[in-house]
């Protein structure tokens, strides 16, 4: 059994957080720390979760206890930086929800993130928790950066492509469809309901934070051809829905990289293959990532889906903290007798 503390647990991705840990058989006590919310009681934030969550006084993050055995960080960009070397002097293992040291070039965070890095020696300490592509490194590990939401949902969908085909192809672009909460909880006049009912608009077009991240790691595997991607706004809550469109230098039959990828995540809880172009609604609420292939005169196009609150955060986050202790990574995140 383990101590959590939370620190920034009062948005959206906090929210399912706290409900993943709340009924983690292996969770013995949990505590949120914030800013602004310090002082005020769980449960009037979150009054949906009565009976679902225990109640508990927020404390500030002033008052941070050495004592947990991991702390999740969910907060703003540029603000884990104040959190991360503390914790981890202190021999405390974190998980870090937000966008602060998944990149490994502490350049990227001026160029994309507009501010300085202050401990950019940890960048290449963490571990990048793809928790359904990098299972090994996950294990035991002290330090995990979280993936993106729009990262999660292309990287799964184009990882095992590149691992036997990257020679092959000319080009990628990854267009990406999201619901509002992907912006945060802070009220957005572009979110009010007047403005997204009936509505769909691209936005941050060459300028998403998360395009540098993507890009990080598909170079990873192998890619050394254009990149596009592009983000668009839906009338919606939640859920991504992203279709990769990869040109080739020659054909490859549906069928073989069909049967590829179904190699690749045959050990997997979290990733399924479709036969048929997935929906969001068979992945909202999940932790699940729905993909699906088809082929054709030296084109594929490969669509995935996810929940950007809980494949894309708070899932993939318990997923990690499962990894890190060495449990069965579905713990806490699906009701089967079979954990």
């Amino acid at each position: 059994m383990i101590s959590v503390g939370i620190i920034g647990g009062t948005g959206y991705t906090g929210k399912y957080l706290l409900e993943f840990i709340q009924k983690h058989e292996n969770v013995s006590e949990y505590t949120i720390y914030a800013n602004n919310s310090a002082g005020s009681q769980l449960l009037d934030i979150f009054p949906e979760l009565l009976g679902v969550i225990e109640n508990q006084t927020i404390k500030s993050v002033d008052n941070l206890s050495y004592s947990h055995d991991l702390y999740f960080i969910s907060l703003p960009h540029g603000e884990s930086l104040k959190y991360v070397p503390l914790l981890l002097e202190k021999a405390i293992k974190v998980i870090d929800l937000g966008g602060d040291y998944r990149l490994d070039s502490e350049k990227l965070y001026k160029e994309w993130y507009q501010f300085d890095h202050t401990s950019a020696d940890l960048l290449a300490t963490k571990v990048y928790g793809l928790a359904d592509i990098n299972n090994e490194k996950t294990l035991n590990s002290e330090f995990i950066a979280n993936p993106g939401c729009y990262p999660t949902s292309i990287q799964l969908a184009l990882i095992p492509f590149l691992r036997f085909y990257a020679n092959k192809i000319i080009s990628i672009s990854s267009v990406s469809y999201s619901g509002a909460s992907g912006a945060g909880k802070s009220p957005k006049t572009e979110l009010l309901l007047s403005e997204l009912d009936g509505n769909v608009k691209a936005y941050n077009v060459n300028k998403h934070r998360h395009q540098p991240e993507i890009e990080q790691e598909l170079k990873k595997y192998g890619m050394n051809s254009p990149f596009a991607f592009t983000t668009h706004l839906l009338p919606i809550a939640r859920g991504i829905y992203s279709t990769s469109t990869i040109h080739l230098n020659s054909e490859i039959s549906e069928e073989e990289i069909s049967e590829k990828y179904l190699t690749e995540y045959a050990n997997s809880k979290f990733v399924r293959m479709r036969n048929v172009p997935p929906e969001l609604k068979w992945v909202v609420n999940t932790n699940f990532c729905d993909i699906n292939i088809s082929a054709k005169n030296k084109t594929v196009i490969i669509t995935s889906t996810i929940d950007n609150l809980i494949k894309g955060a708070s899932g993939q986050a318990i997923q990690n903290m499962n990894k890190m202790f060495g449990w069965n990574e579905t713990l806490g995140l699906l009701n089967t007798k079979n954990n």
